[in-house]
């Protein structure tokens, strides 16, 4: 049972009205290994860092069942990073720089060790890298999920379209299905987005949520309510770690689990936000888990006597 993740690997600095961060370990790929791995073990990365990436957090990352062997040490660049400051919501953010460095030469390698993988995870990067990564794999994964954003809409439509069409689940927040299919209804853009490849959406609404769309079906999952928000850079990376970790674990890729999974995801992410980057990830136990999908239960089961 393996879990193949690809993504960023990278240094974040990060301003909200809340506080502020120093340079801190984050990237996709980092934030969805943190969280799938408290499911599923392997999880096995394929990235790219510089020399400037701490060993101690390589250490960390196989401590907790990352296998390493895809992650490309260039030896004379720096790590991709980024730099960002939240608005008061923390759902709006600008981008104060964002350093490539060894992101813009990266040609992912899939270790021999990896073929086989029955799930992967593409986290948010290039289309043309995520193509890359799926037609090295020889056998086709069960399942594969692929996260995106609107910067690669505005530069790169056509690879993403053409990458659409060789996954099963796709995850973007509401403006971005909106720019990917012109259309302002929620619904109706993912009816369309249904028509370009993935058999399942997945539209994260931040603090409001996440909704998933499969045919006819939709379910609705609720954000916990948190009285602090401290940080949501890779909470998005974090839902999808604890979405597709869940479905490796359970290997049920029926509707009724992808709710579930969902809720899982949902789960992770209200821990990542608690603290800046992945320092909460690192904290949380099973237990922890465990005690916040019963919040989750809780919140959105209710008994009913329909008025006669």
């Amino acid at each position: 049972m393996s879990l193949l993740i690809t993504g960023s690997m990278a240094f974040d600095a990060i301003e909200t009205p809340f506080g502020k961060s120093d340079k801190i370990v984050g990237g996709a790929a980092t934030y969805i290994a943190y969280a799938a791995a408290n499911f599923i073990k392997p999880v096995q990365l394929v990235s790219i860092v510089g020399y400037d990436f701490p060993q101690e957090e390589m250490n960390d990352l196989k401590g907790r069942g990352a296998q390493l062997d895809g992650v490309e040490i260039v030896p004379d660049k720096k790590s991709f990073f980024w730099s960002g400051k939240y608005h008061m919501d923390m759902n709006t953010r600008d981008t104060l720089v964002t350093d490539l460095n060894v992101l813009a030469d990266f040609n992912p390698v899939v270790p021999d060790s990896f073929q086989g993988a029955e799930f992967l995870m593409l986290g948010n990067l290039v289309p043309a890298i995520q193509k890359q990564v799926i037609q090295q794999l020889k056998v086709r994964p069960k399942l594969i999920v692929l996260d995106t954003m609107n910067f690669w809409m505005e530069v790169a439509l056509d690879d993403l379209k053409e990458v659409l069409t060789m996954i099963d689940v796709l995850l973007v927040n509401d403006s971005e299905a909106r720019q990917l299919t012109g259309e302002f209804s929620i619904v109706k853009a993912a009816k369309k987005i249904l028509t370009m490849g993935p058999k399942y959406l997945i539209i994260k609404k931040g603090e409001h949520g996440a909704l998933l769309f499969h045919k006819d079906s939709v379910f609705f999952a609720p954000a916990l309510p948190l009285e602090e928000v401290f940080d949501p850079t890779g909470a998005g990376d974090t839902f999808a770690g604890g979405f597709i970790g869940h479905l490796a674990k359970t290997k049920d890729l029926s509707f009724e689990n992808m709710k579930t999974a969902i809720i899982v995801g949902s789960a992770m992410a209200s821990f990542c936000v608690e603290k800046f980057g992945t320092q909460r990830l690192k904290e949380i136990t099973r237990e922890d888990i465990d005690a916040r999908l019963k919040e989750f239960v809780q919140l959105v089961n209710f008994d009913i006597d329909l008025v006669g």
